[in-house]
């Protein structure tokens, strides 16, 4: 089996670490399981007017669900 071998800062690390216990996988599992994920194709996104303040905004992609407090705060939960 070959062996990788990168550098990552000490923030990258911890965050790589931290992600990878929080699933309960070994390191090289985590980044094993992260680089077999098919990434989809790009797509410029889209600007729409808000309704609420008639700026110019991006709109979310369709196939995403909505972004919401509780997914944010999901989101940041392991950030420094």
């Amino acid at each position: 089996m070959a062996t990788i071998t990168f550098k990552v800062s000490e923030d990258e690390a911890r965050l790589i670490r931290s992600r990878a216990k929080k699933e309960r996988l070994s390191i090289s599992e985590y980044l094993r399981r992260r680089a077999s994920v098919s990434l989809p194709a790009f797509q410029k996104p889209r600007k729409v007017r808000c309704p609420h303040t008639g700026a110019m905004i991006f709109a979310a992609p369709e196939d995403q669900p909505p972004l919401t407090t509780e997914s944010v705060r999901e989101l940041l939960s392991d950030f420094p």
